[in-house]
């Protein structure tokens, strides 16, 4: 055995198996939750919106906006595999950034959008028809 291999040995490393907090990492089964997890958070928001299931704009903005949240959470364990025990655990700046990115994305769609609606000229439809 080489020196190397005695190494890694003795260090207790054994490439076979993975504790990464309970998940399977990178099997089908993993994958699939994944999968149906992005689905169902994919579809709620539609059916939000679709439905006019709930009536204050406000409230349904932040509902998308959070299932958007949980859903970068669920891209990252299930897809990225990111978790606490996975390349020796998240450091605090990994963290700080994958937060910082998703609350600039987050509050500058919303504020891109209220400024759009706040600054175009309403029109009505038979105005838009007659542009030339």
């Amino acid at each position: 055995m080489s020196a190397t291999a005695e190494n890694h040995a003795s260090h207790g490393h054994d490439h076979d198996h993975h504790d990464d907090g309970g998940h399977d990492h990178g099997s089908f089964k993993s994958y699939l939750t994944g999968f149906i997890l992005s689905v169902i958070l994919t579809a709620i928001p539609f059916w939000l919106v679709m439905g006019d299931v709930i009536a204050d704009k406000t409230v349904l903005v932040l509902a998308i906006m959070g299932l958007g949240v949980v859903q970068i959470f669920v891209h990252m364990i299930y897809f990225l595999h990111m978790n606490g025990k996975s390349e020796g655990g998240w450091t605090l700046m990994a963290m700080l950034f994958t937060v910082v990115l998703v609350m600039i994305t987050l509050i500058g769609s919303l504020w891109v959008l209220f400024h759009l609606n706040t600054n175009l000229m309403p029109m009505t439809v038979d105005q838009i028809k007659n542009l030339p």
